[in-house]
């Protein structure tokens, strides 16, 4: 079996008599001693090692540094606001001030820090000055993009520690999805476009995890639905898609409804992630046996094999003890069927599927009795 590129260099060393992995770990743990990441960081070395022994390119160098560079950047940031939720609010920056678009993203951006949600925008003008106009300084973030001619961001966050610059969009694309715990899509051009489709195939295909996506429109707007009914007649009637595909996205046409939309999404709902091959998604409330039962057999298809199982948290997500009590529900997710998800995402929201709903029906038989 051939060696892995890193095994193969570390192979190397150790032929020419030096142990590259102990001295690489050495350096490590004196500098991030206890830290459960050192054999990550040792493989970050090991990869830019093999770069070096390469050498095929400046270019690629170059590349490699400043995407390092600003990840890194982005991540010292941000850590910041580590805690708090984020919305990402995509739009035109063309979007003139008298817009009626204008003054609906305003209301939205408004609504969101009324929720204690910070808005993210590309930082620049039209549905992104509009959306942090409204939210306000505090409540706002602006991922900026650095271009070879006179670029502002806009106001409330031009010259302020809430506003990133980057070199390249795929790193700016990446925090965009990353930090964001929803996504509110207003009419735009291709930019907007862009986003929507790559948000959407990302979700789709469970390289991204599931959040609410909110496509946003004036009241009597045809933008966003003209768009849903060239999928339908296009893409799902040519079964490109699954019909549940378009579960993972709400159409809504004031801002109230938008932010209700991803509130609810988090009413019950935490987040999710694979353990072991499993699925696991974390609830602040567990659900009552009765809902339980219901979903083994009403979104069985979900299922790979094996039940749903609702769990307590057992200290096998080491990495993130702070979700700790949070209630699990865990199945063996055949991760294609992204829309059935955001289906059964919704039926543990409901409240009245919460354990605590079937107490309090309990007690009020028992009282009647």
């Amino acid at each position: 079996m051939p060696y892995e590129p890193n095994e193969l260099l570390i192979r190397q060393f150790e032929e020419n008599g030096t142990d590259l992995t102990q001295q690489v770990e050495a350096q490590l743990h004196l500098i991030a001693p206890n830290s459960p990441n050192i054999p990550l960081y040792r493989d970050m070395i090991f990869t830019v090692l093999r770069m070096a022994q390469d050498d095929r390119s400046r270019w690629n160098a170059k590349i490699t540094l400043q995407a390092i560079r600003e990840l890194d950047h982005a991540f010292r940031v941000l850590e910041q606001f580590k805690g708090r939720r984020k919305v990402t609010v995509f739009g035109s920056a063309r979007t003139p001030v008298e817009s009626p678009l204008y003054a609906l993203a305003r209301e939205v951006g408004a609504v969101l820090a009324r929720s204690d949600l910070m808005v993210i925008t590309g930082g620049g003008g039209g549905i992104m000055a509009a959306a942090h106009e409204g939210a306000g300084l505090e409540h706002s973030l602006g991922f900026n993009i650095t271009l070879p001619f006179e670029q502002h961001a806009n106001p409330t966050i031009d010259g302020t520690e809430n506003l990133l610059s980057f070199h390249f969009f795929f790193t700016r694309k990446l925090f965009f999805v990353k930090e964001a715990d929803a996504l509110i899509l207003c009419p735009g051009g291709f930019g907007t476009l862009d986003e929507a489709l790559e948000v959407l195939t990302l979700i789709q295909t469970g390289k991204s995890p599931l959040v609410p996506v909110v496509l946003l429109d004036a009241p009597g707007g045809s933008f966003w639905q003209g768009a849903l009914d060239f999928i339908r007649s296009q893409l799902e009637a040519n079964r490109y898609i699954l019909p549940t595909d378009l579960k993972l996205v709400r159409l809504v046409y004031n801002a109230e409804e938008a932010v209700e939309e991803i509130n609810q999404f988090y009413a019950n709902f935490h987040s999710t992630r694979w353990l072991k091959r499993q699925f696991v998604i974390r609830m602040h409330h567990p659900l009552s046996d009765h809902a339980l039962a219901h979903l083994q057999e009403a979104f069985a298809s979900l299922r790979l094999s094996g039940d749903f199982q609702q769990i307590a948290y057992t200290g096998e997500e080491h990495d993130e003890p702070s979700f700790s009590h949070l209630t699990r529900l865990v199945f063996n997710f055949n991760g294609r069927d992204q829309g059935r998800l955001r289906e059964l995402v919704d039926y543990i929201n409901l409240p009245e599927n919460w354990a605590e709903a079937q107490g309090k029906t309990q007690q009020r038989v028992t009282e009647t009795a």
